[in-house]
């Protein structure tokens, strides 16, 4: 059962903790709050204009400084007074969805609905590189870890790309849609319906090699970087209808998913990803039926889990029913005991042990 963490004014749309154990909230209307790790909420502020708070970032040196997207704007903020901003700018022409900020802490990525991926340059306070490839909205935008120059996005235009900062232009992109022909060639189950692939969400893993992105067609992609190029490494259906989150857990390949189906779901990416290469084919159906069973419950709707499950394939190391569409997921150590914290269509935060699974 999942705690949850109440006073929010309005639906929480994104997620953030620092090291110290602070949470900080976006939500609807411009509402930006922090909490205590025992869930109390100790500070708030309301952005004027009442534009949607849609990114919060912690900064990893300085774990007082937050950084927070609403609108087209991008304020930085101490989280020992809300009301004192540190900075303000205004280098995006939409309204924002992604932040990132790199290793080094030198640079900030913001992505909007323009598909633009405008990089701040934090130390000139200008912006050192405005990335355009994206043909509709950039949904997503990641730097890679310890490659301070190198980030990967993702849109509604099916697309994914890895960029470096040193070029102009995208050094790999792939489109989404052509899995999506592949799998409208193939025979599919009864009423099963095809969304388009629009991605979502990416996370890169600590590694820095391996990504994730989750799209509308309810499909989980893993890609592995081998210098200038990506490669697919699994894709699977963990959620019957779109995946609209997806986070690896903080220096793991354990991955975390959640979809607008209301389910999260905690897969070993590392795992999958060496059965793919020793034996693809050889998986323990009954194994993998009992371990889904004992964690969810059962359905009459069609569940894309439930066919994979079938073919032998990928199932997940934990399955939640959460009952509400995932806006944002978060892993993170509370009170030193690793968590899942999901923000939804409420205003409250639901806390999920990881330990008791």
């Amino acid at each position: 059962m999942a705690v949850k963490w109440a006073g929010g004014q309005s639906s929480i749309l994104c997620l953030n903790a620092s090291k110290e154990g602070l949470v900080a909230s976006g939500a609807e209307g411009g509402d930006l709050m922090t909490w205590s790790e025992d869930g109390t909420p100790v500070g708030h502020i309301q952005f004027q204009g009442a534009d949607d708070v849609t990114s919060v970032l912690f900064s990893p040196a300085c774990p007082t400084k937050l950084y927070a997207s609403h609108g087209e704007t991008i304020s930085i903020l101490d989280v020992r007074s809300l009301k004192d901003t540190l900075d303000r700018f205004h280098v995006n022409e939409e309204e924002i969805n992604c932040l990132s900020l790199n290793e080094t802490e030198n640079l900030l990525a913001s992505a909007d609905d323009s598909g633009a991926i405008k990089i701040l340059d934090l130390e000139n306070k200008k912006v050192s590189r405005s990335l355009r490839r994206h043909s509709n909205i950039c949904s997503s935008v990641a730097f890679r870890p310890q490659r301070p120059q190198s980030l990967v996005s993702c849109g509604l235009d099916m697309q994914v790309m890895l960029w470096n900062l040193q070029k102009a232009r995208p050094l790999w992109i792939t489109n989404l849609q052509e899995d999506e022909i592949e799998e409208m060639e193939s025979p599919r189950s009864p009423g099963q319906l095809l969304n388009p692939a629009l991605a979502h969400s990416l996370s890169v893993a600590s590694c820095g090699n391996i990504f994730s992105c989750g799209a509308e067609d309810g499909k989980v992609r893993i890609f592995r970087v081998t210098g200038v190029k990506c490669e697919q490494e699994l894709g699977f259906r963990g959620h019957a209808l779109g995946v609209s989150q997806v986070c690896f857990l903080p220096e793991s390949n354990f991955l975390l998913t959640g979809g607008n189906d209301g389910k999260i779901m905690l897969w070993d990416v590392s795992s999958e990803v060496e059965k793919k290469h020793k034996s693809p084919t050889k998986h323990s159906h009954r194994r993998k039926t009992f371990k889904r069973a004992a964690y969810t419950k059962q359905s009459g709707n069609s569940d894309a889990s439930l066919k994979n499950e079938e073919h032998g394939k990928i199932l997940p190391k934990l399955s939640i029913e959460h009952g509400e569409k995932v806006n944002w997921l978060l892993g993170a150590k509370i009170k030193g005991c690793q968590n899942i914290l999901v923000a939804d269509q409420t205003s409250c935060i639901s806390v999920y042990p990881v330990n008791e699974f």
